[in-house]
């Protein structure tokens, strides 16, 4: 890019795309967003199309994708010639929906043991797992540690 040819600078970018200069040039430096061009007088400019991947890319965090994964999605879309080609986002997020479902119940059974611990007046850790029929299962994990 030239001067005539402009492109948004670093701090339009992040504002556009709701992060910050430092998660900017972190992912540039992953590979998740190509380096900018720079403009005659040396300021990067990115094209608008950064914006874009800079939003993918954080709502693909949100949805509990890592940035290796990001990364490995992006690559993968670049590299398929057509349907069937490699694991492409469908597989990617149907395995991520099994992990999240395993996530959720884990943390459903976690929510019911704190139930439990409040509604039997769980006060002081130490006491409530050495008591038998302790809603927290302190004695239990222990036992396994050993």
């Amino acid at each position: 890019m030239t001067d005539r040819y402009p492109g948004l600078r670093p701090g339009q970018v992040a504002a556009a795309a709701g992060v910050n200069l430092q998660t900017l040039r972190y992912y540039e430096r992953r590979g998740l967003l190509a380096e900018p061009d720079r403009s005659l007088g040396g300021h990067r400019l990115y094209p608008e199309e950064a914006v874009t991947v800079l939003r993918v890319i954080k709502t693909a965090q949100r949805l509990g994708f890592t940035l290796d994964e990001v990364a490995d999605l992006f690559d993968a879309a670049q590299h398929r010639h057509g349907p069937g080609e490699g694991p492409g986002l469908r597989q990617r997020a149907e395995e991520k929906l099994i992990d999240v479902e395993l996530r959720i119940a884990d943390l459903q059974r976690i929510a019911q043991m704190l139930r439990d611990a409040i509604d039997a007046g769980c006060a002081d850790l130490i006491e409530c797992a050495a008591t038998p029929g302790c809603p927290l299962p302190f004695a239990e994990l222990a036992d396994r540690d050993q």
